[in-house]
């Protein structure tokens, strides 16, 4: 029998062929630290300008997370308890920014932890760092910036090397199921996609699930004023804009507004764009538990999202209807307010139903 050579195959250390067959994999559902934002077990990278607020965007994020509390804008029934976040940082010092801002958002400090880098620096293929995550039990890992953590001796260009640091934390978040963010400052391309602002290869945008960016906002009247928009998103349809305010010890949540990266950044339609697809929304919840005393929110939210409205939407809308959301055993259920004119809301559109870009897919 005659073999054909190629020269090109690297047969130095020959491995066994293994494979896998599709059936015998058992799918499983993306699980959400905030939805769609960051999710666990996953990569997230959060970026923006010097001084935008991002540090301080996060440390807010963990107080609530170590308190229990929902996460902006998300319900009471997505509050998943008190849990333990590992906050990394060398652009500010644990004793006179880091925990007192923290303490400030209201955080519970026996709940925040860092791993101590006197002897040795941490990088993303630090064993120091996984063993940190198991023996705490924590759920969100925040490193502070990106190019503190990638180790000295790489380079954030280098295609080859960034897809080796950030696949091994990677396979980190995988195996503990806990989700990183890593916290990033972005480059000084402009009027470009805003994936292409992400500092370093673009390899790094590649194996990332989710990239938050934080954008001023220069058309409103307090300097202070942020949007965190979601550049890419992976597993879930892209999230609303969040509008938040940065004050001097932490962070004020002001509104979710419908807006796109790419808007956000060339600094057009910063109000967002109308509520059509929200107001519409409202209307079909009301319509569902219009006739029933309770629904469970699993099926609204499976009927919603049948119908084209994405998940972020139907929390607002959910919001604006008034929904009273009551735990029965270990399951929860909508209910409508006793009647409607105890929720004044205005519907103002030109077209029924969910725009185009609300489908979840």
């Amino acid at each position: 029998m005659n073999m054909k050579y190629y020269p090109d195959f690297d047969d130095t250390e020959p491995v066994p062929l293994q494979v896998s067959l599709a059936s015998e994999i058992i799918p499983k559902q993306v699980r959400w630290l905030w939805y769609p934002y960051i999710p666990y077990g996953k990569l997230t990278i959060l970026q923006g300008d010097p001084g935008d607020g991002k540090s301080k965007l996060m440390l807010t994020v963990a107080a609530l997370l170590t308190q229990g509390r929902p996460l902006p804008f998300c319900d009471e029934e997505e509050t998943q308890g008190p849990m333990t976040v590992i906050y990394q940082t060398t652009e500010d010092d644990p004793e006179d920014t880091i925990v007192p801002r923290f303490r400030e958002a209201g955080g519970e400090p026996t709940r925040l932890i860092f791993i101590r880098e006197d002897v040795k620096n941490l990088t993303f293929k630090d064993i120091r760092i996984r063993r940190a995550i198991e023996s705490y039990g924590a759920k969100l890992l925040i490193l502070d910036p990106l190019s503190a953590y990638i180790g000295d001796a790489l380079s954030l260009n280098a295609a080859n090397e960034m897809r080796s640091a950030f696949s091994c934390l990677a396979e980190v978040a995988k195996q503990t199921g806990c989700a990183i963010v890593i916290i990033a400052h972005m480059n000084k391309m402009k009027d470009v996609n805003p994936l292409y602002r992400t500092s370093g290869s673009i390899d790094i945008a590649g194996v990332v699930r989710s990239i938050l960016a934080v954008v001023k906002q220069r058309s409103r009247e307090d300097p202070n004023d942020r949007l965190l928009v979601q550049v890419k998103s992976n597993l879930a349809p892209t999230g609303s804009g969040i509008l938040f305010r940065v004050k001097d010890m932490g962070i004020e949540f002001l509104d979710e507004i419908e807006i796109t990266a790419e808007e956000a950044f060339s600094d057009k339609n910063k109000q967002g764009r109308p509520s059509v697809k929200v107001d519409s929304c409202v209307l079909r919840i009301k319509d569902i538990l219009r006739d029933h005393k309770s629904v469970l929110a699993t099926e609204c939210e499976r009927i919603l999202m049948s119908e084209g409205y994405k998940k972020t939407t139907i929390k607002k809308a959910k919001k604006i209807a008034g929904v009273i959301s009551e735990k029965v055993g270990f399951i929860w259920a909508w209910t409508l307010p006793s009647s409607d004119e105890e929720i004044p809301h205005q519907i103002d559109w030109d077209e029924e139903g969910p725009e185009f870009d609300d489908l979840p897919f």
